[in-house]
């Protein structure tokens, strides 16, 4: 018997489009949609009343953190600072082991895993820091990350993340990469394998995928490799790239082609590719300030690129124009990259840094950044029955109160949610057909044991940075509070 959901607000979907229906409904069975619309008089099995609320698709996360959280720390710091954020070359060439237990990884991807559900986030694709790993992800992580994702019943598409380099500080004081390319080898072949293991479950709420670092963090016999892979695979991969002008010095001085460019050369720049940031392409004022081609290569390219706007504006960036890069014909996406999981803060934040960047209150894409969040999320994963409320759809859907005085005056309930609220206000997430949090809990979580884990797990982390820096700083001077802080 189908599951009847009515809500003040309705996002449906109507002739490829969303649409925004009041005081209706959607009705599924299994992990189905049967209905949208305003009136369903057939019998159902439950019924949830959700009154003053925005039901709509469920929010697709292509670089949802899945880790405790460090922007937190290394969003301040000046360029001397910053360095001690990252590995030395000391330390690369005296690794020790990972910051964290086998154990306190899995309860980190726990942690955040449930953040995400909190947040209203139904399908994700995971990022997590390889600053206190040892090296990357091994594959036995990424199994009971599955398992944990299954059990709380989210959509995932997951794969251990690899690299044949780091990130480093050298002696001299400059940024580079160091290189181990027996240790890319051995996570592509890990990745390899997941993508077997994926296979094996048949769960279709997991889903391998090839998650490579960082286009500087491979060499080309990785990323050709992988390219090669995900074509025989019909694999997606997520390659963060064109997201740094220390990246592209990089690229530039190692090949001698700007890192578009060298996608291209791999057999990466394809359908296929999935490109966090993609904030430094040529009409970025830090690189020509003109469109020169790379908006055009992109769209005809069939890649879709991940904007994490709340994340890059944090780190004093973003796309110079949402705009231009949807009337190109690129497909956006969304992630939030760093704590909160929140895509509503994170649609926020980039419609209003649109607004300064055109110098213009209507450049702000509000109908544009909801698609990213849920239909050009489903066309970055290929998967048409997502992202949309309409019937035959894929049952993953979330609601957002707004029956809070605190929400304001309701106009449109978009906008409203948009620029008065954030994801915390989500009280239903359901993910084919399964309800995995309603009234705004998780069944059967204790959420204050959580809460204290996870500020423990980030204690550890933060002490872990004073032996990696160049300088051996401890923590309290490489993250110096806002104020100082008087002892009793």
């Amino acid at each position: 018997m189908p599951t009847k959901v009515t809500a003040r607000y309705v996002l449906g979907h109507h002739n490829g489009r969303h649409v925004l229906l009041e005081d209706a409904c959607v009705v599924y069975s299994g992990d189905t949609i049967d209905y949208v619309g305003h009136d369903y008089s057939e019998p159902v099995d439950e019924e949830r009343h959700l009154g003053e609320a925005l039901l709509m698709p469920g929010l697709i996360d292509l670089d949802a953190l899945t880790d405790i959280d460090h922007l937190i720390l290394d969003s301040w710091a000046g360029p001397d600072q910053a360095k001690g954020h990252q590995w030395s070359e000391d330390y690369f060439r005296n690794r020790r082991a990972n910051v964290f237990t086998a154990d306190e990884r899995q309860q980190v991807r726990e942690y955040a895993l449930i953040q995400l559900v909190l947040h209203g986030i139904t399908t994700y694709m995971p990022i997590a820091s390889e600053v206190h790993s040892e090296w990357a992800e091994p594959f036995e992580e990424l199994v009971g990350m599955a398992n944990t994702s299954r059990r709380l019943g989210l959509r995932a598409y997951l794969g251990p993340a690899y690299r044949s380099g780091v990130n480093v500080v050298l002696e001299n004081g400059d940024r580079s990469v160091m290189f181990d390319a027996g240790r890319g080898r051995e996570g592509l072949a890990d990745a390899l394998r997941f993508l077997d293991h994926a296979t094996e479950l048949d769960d279709p709420l997991v889903n391998g995928v090839l998650l490579p670092c960082r286009i500087e963090t491979l060499d080309i016999e990785l990323l050709k490799e992988t390219a090669a892979a995900s074509t025989e695979r019909d694999a997606l991969v997520r390659l963060h790239s064109l997201q740094g002008l220390v990246e592209r010095q990089l690229i530039l001085d190692w090949h001698r082609v700007a890192p578009l460019e060298l996608l291209d050369q791999v057999g990466l720049l394809n359908e296929h590719l999935l490109i966090p940031h993609a904030t430094y392409t040529d009409r970025n004022p830090a690189v020509f300030g003109e469109d020169r081609g790379d908006l055009a290569r992109l769209a005809d390219s069939g890649a879709s690129i991940i904007h994490c706007p709340l994340t890059s504006m944090r780190y004093g960036s973003t796309l110079d124009s949402f705009t231009a890069y949807k009337e190109a014909g690129i497909n956006i996406s969304l992630g939030t990259d760093s704590f909160p999981p929140d895509l509503i803060r994170g649609m926020d934040a980039g419609v209003q840094l649109a607004k300064i960047l055109a110098g213009s209150n209507d450049a702000g894409d509000v109908a544009g950044y909801f698609d990213a969040a849920t239909l050009g999320g489903a066309q970055a994963l290929r998967r048409p029955d997502l992202g949309r409320l309409e019937p035959g759809a894929t049952a993953d859907l979330v609601a957002f109160s707004l029956g809070d005085i605190r929400d304001g005056v309701h106009e449109d309930p978009l906008r409203t949610l948009l620029l008065n609220g954030t994801a915390r206000q989500a009280v239903l997430s359901v993910v084919a057909g399964r309800a995995i949090m309603t009234e705004g809990r998780i069944a059967g979580l204790d959420l204050e044991y959580w809460r204290s884990r996870g500020q423990e797990l980030f204690e550890t982390m933060r002490r872990a940075y004073t032996a990696r820096d160049i300088r051996n700083r401890p923590a309290d001077e490489l993250f110096p509070p806002v104020y100082a802080r008087l002892e009793r």
